[in-house]
């Protein structure tokens, strides 16, 4: 499954994004306007910086708007991908004003169609930092593609590498003609006034990091992830020179299946003991470690119990009162969970939330995460190293649903990715998550531990599993 531009951003049916930074904006901005013109009769392509040029010969149609008017008696034009801007200046154009884009805006809403919008200049450069008026970004657009070039790392910080490198300095703590190093790149793109500035608090935050050309370049990038998502939604790895999306990197959320009475079993499986600790517990601390992050625990059937279990970790409990009626809720209660909290609800270490009548009382999330991958508690034995091994899997593809495949046996845990989570929250009864493979492709992660396809469900499959019996 070869990523897309439109699947590596998520982009929506109807998207209004904007790009900044240096490295390829351009490219990256028209990539996509081409890609969504496959679905859409036209996509208006404007900006509101400066533009070359050179950069008009991208689009079928280019149209200079100084006010409306010049849109109104051009609509019969308006097909394929169309470029707007104000007038030309020298070698450049002009920036669309504000009173314009309002009217393009509303022009794209009626018909329906995508609006990509270029908010910066870098005069080709490959990094950038931002002056006081940079970059030009409208409230109006719902996600901000943040356009990084890897080349730039390591080169020295001056003006041939950076456009506007005096500021970069002084963002980064380099001096000037210094090699420009991942930290101080990373610290210049999580800084307010770098590569946040002006990024509206609604909009979906992208890097892209782009000239990943050669496995050097791409392992450059890859060091460049874990950092920045904490502070962007998505950090997308990609060589737009040769049309190839690499990987995108999403926070990941680990999702525990604690609700159980285990009644097969005969007392509280969570609770059984696994290397001195408790079964839910070892299982929320390997989720930790392996960097899933936010960590559910949804709980049911002995829910105090369960929950005093794992009340020091940096947890979220969510309760399901519903639990009686099979695993099915708990994976809504789960899911439904992943919501961002509302407005003013403060970022807690450890809350207990409770569903009633498959609703949630107050929905707690853990950002716009990519995928979730669910754990069983009566699974103490999985480790870090298949949990990371399915989140590198699903960045390599987006896939729906990755799953281990153990000597031809499919086996848990299992990763469902954001577009599959609508389906998962019309479970009912004590279905899990496999009955929904038959409508999204599983890409199938092939793994050597057959340890994997053991859960305890009986006194003798947890004396197998403590005398690390093989299967």
């Amino acid at each position: 499954m070869s990523l897309t531009l439109v699947r590596a951003l998520r982009s929506a049916s109807l998207p209004r994004i904007a790009f900044i930074g240096a490295g390829g904006k351009t490219t990256a901005m028209f990539q996509l306007a081409r890609a969504l013109i496959k679905e859409n009769r036209s996509v208006i392509v404007t900006a509101t910086s400066h533009l070359g040029l050179w950069q008009i010969p991208f689009a079928d149609v280019h149209l200079i708007a100084e006010a409306p008017a010049t849109l109104e008696a051009n609509r019969h034009k308006l097909n394929g991908v169309i470029l707007v801007t104000g007038d030309l200046n020298g070698e450049r154009t002009k920036p669309l004003n504000d009173h314009t884009l309002t009217w393009l805006h509303q022009y794209c809403e009626d018909q329906s169609l995508p609006l990509l919008i270029e908010a910066d200049g870098s005069r080709q450069r490959p990094l950038k930092a931002w002056t006081e008026h940079e970059p030009p970004i409208p409230s109006l657009v719902d996600q901000v593609v943040q356009v990084v070039g890897s080349t730039g790392v390591g080169k020295s910080l001056n003006d041939e590498h950076v456009y506007r490198p005096e500021v970069f300095s002084n963002l980064s703590g380099l001096n000037i003609g210094e090699p420009v190093t991942p930290d101080a790149l990373i610290r210049v793109l999580k800084y307010t006034e770098g590569g946040l500035k002006n990024i509206p608090a609604h909009a979906r935050r992208t890097v892209l990091i782009n000239q990943a050309d050669t496995p050097e370049l791409q392992a450059v990038a890859h060091g460049l992830v874990q950092p920045l998502l904490p502070t962007y939604d998505s950090v997308v790895i990609s060589s737009l020179k040769q049309e190839q999306i690499f990987a995108v990197h999403e926070p990941i959320a680990g999702i525990i299946l604690a609700a159980g009475e285990s009644t097969r079993f005969g007392k509280t499986k969570q609770l059984l003991d696994w290397k001195g600790k408790p079964f839910v517990r070892a299982v929320t601390m390997t989720a930790l470690e392996a960097g899933l992050s936010p960590v559910i625990v949804v709980t049911g059937a002995n829910a105090e119990k369960v929950e005093s279990a794992v009340k020091d970790l940096n947890v979220i409990t969510v309760r399901n009162e519903d639990w009686k009626s099979g695993q099915g809720s708990s994976i809504k209660a789960g899911v439904l969970s992943l919501n961002r909290p509302p407005p003013g609800l403060p970022q807690i270490r450890h809350q207990i939330y409770s569903i009633e009548n498959n609703d949630l009382n107050v929905v707690f999330g853990g950002g716009k995460v990519g995928a979730a991958i669910f754990l069983l508690t009566d699974q103490p034995q999985i480790t870090t190293s298949i949990l990371r091994a399915l989140v590198q899997k699903h960045a390599e593809g987006l896939y729906p649903i990755v799953a281990p495949m153990v000597m031809d046996r499919r086996a848990n845990p299992v990763l469902f990715d954001r577009d599959v989570f609508a389906d998962l929250t019309t479970l009912e009864g004590d279905v899990g998550g496999r009955s929904i493979f038959h409508k999204h492709r599983v890409e199938y992660l092939p793994w050597h531990d057959d340890s994997l396809l053991l859960d305890v469900d009986t006194p003798e499959m947890y004396q197998r599993l403590i005398s690390n019996e093989t299967l």
